[in-house]
C-alpha cells in the first residue's frame, strides 16, 4: 500500500540512437501517408484519429524521413495509450527499439504543453466553479508518475487558486512530507486554505494508514495558525480519491 513519505539530462544530441541511411527523398507512400494524417487531423481535430495515428503525427518531426508506424505501433504496446506513451520516464522510453533522444524531445514537448495548458485552466480560478477542471489538471500531471509527488494548491480568502507547488517527491510507494513546511509556505503565500494532492503510482488510490496520519498532521498544523486543509486528492491511473468525500477529513 502506498504512503506518504527532472530526469537525468535528456539530450547529448538530436540523432536518433543507431542512425539509419535514409533515402534523400520520402517514398510515395510515406509521403502520402503522411499528407492524409495531417489533412484528417486539420479537418477533424485529435477525435478523428485513434492514438497510434496521432502519435506517428507527433513521430513525423522527430524521424522525417522514415516510416514511423511501427514505432508508434511499439510505443503503445509497450505503455498502453498516448497519454502513457508521452509521461513515460526517459530511461523506459529508451528502452524502446528505435527510441532516440529527437523521439524523446517531441513526445517531453508534448507532455509540457499538455500540463502547461491544464494549468493555465485552473490558475487564478475559484476551486468551486473549476473542481473538474482541477482533477482533470491532477490527473494529467501526476497519474502517469512512477514516483509519488505531493503538491500543495495554495487558496485565498475566496478560494481561489493562488498557487500551485510541489513539495516534495520520493520513490514508488513513499513520499516525504513535513507539516511544517507546509504550513511555513501556507503563511509565505499569505494562504487562507489548502487542498492536498499526492499520486499512488500503483494505480489504487485507496489511503493508506500513512496517509491519514499524516492529513491529519496537516490539518491540525494549519489550523493552529488559521489555515483550512479543505480536502486531500489521491491520484490513481484512472480514478482519484478524495478525503472529504469518504469522511476521511
Amino acid at each position: 500500500m502506498s504512503h506518504f513519505a527532472e530526469s537525468p539530462t535528456l539530450f547529448r544530441d538530436l540523432d536518433e540512437a543507431k542512425p539509419v541511411p535514409v533515402p534523400a527523398k520520402l517514398p510515395s507512400y510515406i509521403k502520402d501517408h503522411r499528407k492524409r494524417l495531417r489533412d484528417r487531423f486539420l479537418s477533424g481535430g485529435a477525435g478523428a484519429m485513434p492514438d497510434y495515428e496521432l502519435l506517428e503525427l507527433v513521430l513525423f518531426r522527430a524521424i522525417p524521413r522514415q516510416d514511423v508506424k511501427p514505432l508508434a505501433r511499439a510505443l503503445l504496446d509497450q505503455f498502453g495509450d498516448f497519454n502513457a506513451v508521452v509521461a513515460a520516464p526517459v530511461t523506459q522510453l529508451k528502452a524502446v527499439k528505435g527510441v532516440g533522444d529527437a523521439v524523446i524531445l517531441e513526445l517531453k514537448i508534448v507532455e509540457a504543453s499538455a500540463h502547461r495548458l491544464a494549468r493555465s485552466r485552473v490558475m487564478q480560478r475559484h476551486v468551486i466553479s473549476s473542481w473538474q477542471a482541477i482533477i482533470d489538471y491532477c490527473h494529467t500531471v501526476m497519474a502517469h508518475r512512477d514516483t509519488e509527488q505531493f503538491r500543495i494548491l495554495y487558496l485565498d480568502t475566496k478560494n481561489t487558486l493562488i498557487a500551485d507547488e510541489e513539495q516534495a517527491k520520493g520513490t514508488i510507494d513513499h513520499v516525504p512530507v513535513y507539516p511544517r513546511e507546509v504550513v511555513k509556505r501556507a503563511l509565505e503565500l499569505n494562504a487562507a486554505a489548502l487542498i492536498l494532492v499526492h499520486n499512488h503510482p500503483s494505480g489504487d488510490p485507496t489511503p493508506s494508514t500513512a496517509d491519514i496520519e499524516m492529513t491529519a498532521k496537516i490539518t491540525n498544523a494549519a489550523f493552529a495558525v488559521d489555515v483550512t486543509v479543505h480536502d486531500h486528492l489521491i491520484i490513481g491511473k484512472n480514478r482519484e480519491l478524495s478525503f472529504r468525500a469518504e469522511g476521511l477529513l
